[in-house]
């Protein structure tokens, strides 16, 4: 994979490539006063494996109202993980062309950033999508490095959060999940009894992994990057692999099967009723629960707060709920169709639009008026609280490589798990090698 030194020393030739044409001159006409007959937008999403008939409606429906709206076609392609989303990325910036809309991770949209070959947002252009007002505030809070240099419009809010079996709760005598990964631990092994586990977790999800190790990390007071300084060989990112390997390895609290699950499969395993936890999910494993045999028989809460060993938060740590996550919108600065493409930015954002988005695939609104109709809800209102108390992850153009440096620990911890194992010995040089990995990427990023 290349490395982010190799996106900034493309970026030249990117913003060279870019400069032939970053509006669309032709006649107006139609809805949104743009003609865009005979023209196609190229949109890169990440592929929904949750809902993906859904998601394969969701294409047309959305390219049959544009091409009404201003007579141009949308062409949708996916990404399956973080390493082909990077690589996408890599590639455009190296060739200047490639998808006119990006759908990126907002831990993603640093690396964005960094490569200068997307579109800084101007006044003219934030009105041409409504205005920041339309958007909530804190779904703007990882659009760029500051409210004046941003190239992030925000798409869907994902906070996460924990789902919880109300009645093996209630069975087992527990009034409320705990607020810390020990107190947590201690439920999940009450909770585990015959072919019910008291933890569902997505060992092989491409995306879940590092946002445990984060958390429990931030919580202890290790922020992981910080001045362009690594620290993932901390004692407390020690703790959380432990911890979250341990669940399965060693607590066994998790169905061994889950060493092979994606987050789509930890989501059945727990509306199927056999696990009584299941951390680190958003809204849109509502969708899911609400048609599954737990559906009246689950709810949300926050997730632990109080890191791994210990009664309470340090003094240095953050009480993060979740990172500050969801989907930002970039447009290429490359595109021959700007104009066009921030219309469809504007669609997608609309409040009948984000409503309709949040209905089929759970994904909480950033459109101001549309996320108020959901305040009413509540089922929604731990989704909101952890919102309100998440954390971003640093704006940093190696961020990518940092994030895919933790899930690498735990992919190549993965053989072990199978066999029900932790080596404690292994997992430390596994993480120095994530440590030197991240720290290369952050001495070369800019």
């Amino acid at each position: 994979m290349r490395r982010m030194s190799f996106i900034a020393a493309v970026t030249a030739t990117a913003l060279v490539l870019a400069a032939c044409g970053d509006g669309d001159d032709s006649p107006k006409t139609g809805e949104t006063g743009l003609n865009g007959a005979g023209k196609t937008l190229n949109v890169l999403v990440q592929a929904n494996t949750i809902y993906p008939d859904q998601q394969r409606a969701w294409f047309t429906e959305i390219n049959d109202k544009f091409k009404a709206q201003t007579g141009a076609e949308v062409k949708f392609e996916t990404f399956a993980s973080a390493n082909d989303e990077l690589t996408k990325i890599q590639t455009s910036v190296l060739s200047g062309q490639g998808p006119d809309i990006y759908s990126l991770g907002t831990t993603f949209t640093p690396t964005a950033y960094a490569t200068g070959a997307f579109l800084e947002l101007k006044d003219d252009d934030w009105k041409k999508l409504g205005g920041k007002d339309a958007f909530l505030p804190a779904t703007l809070g990882i659009s760029g490095p500051d409210a004046e240099h941003q190239v992030g419009i925000p798409f869907t809010s994902r906070p996460f959060v924990m789902a919880y079996n109300t009645d093996l709760l209630k069975a087992a005598g527990i009034d409320k999940p705990a607020d810390s990964w020990d107190g947590l631990l201690e439920q999940a092994k009450k909770l585990t009894s015959g072919g019910t586990y008291g933890l569902a977790v997505a060992y092989a999800d491409g995306f879940d992994p590092w946002k445990f190790i984060w958390a429990m990390s931030v919580q202890a007071g290790n922020p992981l990057v910080k001045d362009k300084k690594a620290s993932l060989n901390d004692p407390t990112t020690l703790k959380a692999y432990q911890t979250y390997l341990g669940w399965l390895a060693t607590d066994k609290v998790v169905n061994p099967a889950a060493v092979g699950w994606k987050n789509a499969q930890a989501i059945a395993d727990f509306g199927a009723g056999k696990a009584a936890f299941l951390p680190m999910v958003s809204a849109t494993s509502k969708v899911t629960l609400d048609k599954s045999a737990v559906a009246g028989k689950y709810a949300y809460a926050i997730m632990p707060t109080i890191p791994p060993g210990q009664t309470s938060k340090p003094g240095n740590g953050v009480g993060a709920t979740s990172i500050l996550s969801g989907d930002n919108l970039v447009v290429a600065k490359y595109t021959k169709n700007k104009d066009l493409a921030l219309a469809l930015v504007k669609l997608l954002t609309s409040p009948e639009q984000q409503e309709s988005y949040y209905k089929t695939f759970g994904e909480l609104p950033t459109n101001a008026t549309a996320a108020k109709k959901l305040q009413s809800d509540p089922a929604l209102a731990p989704i909101i609280d952890s919102a309100s108390k998440a954390s971003g992850t640093p704006f940093n153009g190696a961020w990518s490589q940092v994030q895919l440096a933790l899930v690498n620990v735990v992919v190549q911890s993965i053989p072990a798990l199978k066999d029900g194992k932790l080596d404690e010995t292994k997992l430390k040089a596994l993480i120095a090698d994530g440590q030197k990995a991240a720290q290369d990427a952050l001495d070369k990023s800019k």
